[in-house]
């Protein structure tokens, strides 16, 4: 089984055929799915996706370009929508200096609010950098020294200093359709660096796509492809890779391992 660690199926791009994508990512091989939250003021709608499908799960926060029209959002808000049963994670959150769509002041407060919020609950934070390195890790280091807390650094297409900040600090890494890329040989040395035990995978649907559907709608189904390539990049076999990655997240978001456990 594979799990694609991160997706958005509550954006328009699936609106008409959510059924079908959700069963193809199954046939697939693709057990689990986690839908991620970009607006808490949309958090109704993601939930109800969630809830729709038992193998499909949601977080709850504010992408950085929406810390702007999120500042009343609080930690504790954050920490009760996070109750639900379907919430296994905290954010998206974090810093993208590359469309600087919000003042980078309000995004570095989210930030903050979902760190605090991914503490208190022990819930991982799903973690947006672009183009913002040295302050993200630096956010980390500074709410670290706070209090631990669990994250991944999700569609990771950062340098290596970031990777191995990340990892020191007990995070995940997660590589999407990226890693696929002619150009990412960069990337795929940074893969080589992970420990095998902090590695994920995920699509960041419906963008990304991997190769070989590079420039079209990306679905949870094609994580397959990232996975590939993931494993021939560190000399694993796919099983291998399903395994690992799949055992990863289970420990990540203990939250769905308690579900199952349960029965719920």
């Amino acid at each position: 089984m594979l799990v694609d660690s991160h997706c958005h199926l509550d954006f328009p791009d699936f609106e008409t055929e959510r059924d079908e994508i959700v069963a193809r990512a199954s046939e697939a091989g693709v057990g689990l799915m986690v839908t991620i939250s970009t607006r808490v003021a949309r958090f109704d709608g993601l939930r109800a996706i969630a809830e729709r499908y038992d193998n499909v799960f949601c977080t709850v926060g504010t992408h950085p370009h929406n810390a702007a029209e999120e500042t009343e959002v609080t930690v504790d808000q954050l920490v009760e929508l996070s109750a639900h049963p379907k919430v296994v994670g905290i954010g998206e959150a974090g810093l993208d200096y590359h469309y600087d769509k919000s003042p980078r002041d309000l995004q570095a407060q989210s930030f903050r609010r979902h760190i605090a919020a991914a503490r208190t609950t022990g819930l991982p934070l799903v973690i947006h950098a672009r183009d913002a390195d040295d302050d993200v890790a630096t956010i980390l280091r500074e709410e670290a020294e706070e209090g631990a807390f669990p994250f991944i650094l999700h569609c990771f297409s950062s340098g290596p200093a970031l990777a191995r900040t990340g990892v020191e600090l007990g995070g995940y890494v997660s590589f999407s359709g990226i890693l696929t890329f002619k150009k990412s040989d960069a990337l795929r040395e940074i893969a080589k660096s992970v420990p095998h035990d902090r590695l994920l995978v995920e699509t960041d649907a419906p963008y990304l796509a991997p190769t070989p559907y590079r420039g079209k709608r990306n679905e949870p189904s094609y994580v397959v492809h990232t996975a590939k390539v993931l494993a021939e990049t560190i000399d694993l076999t796919p099983e291998e890779i399903s395994a690992v990655t799949t055992d990863n997240f289970f420990r990540i978001f203990n939250k769905v391992s308690r579900i199952a456990e349960e029965g719920g």
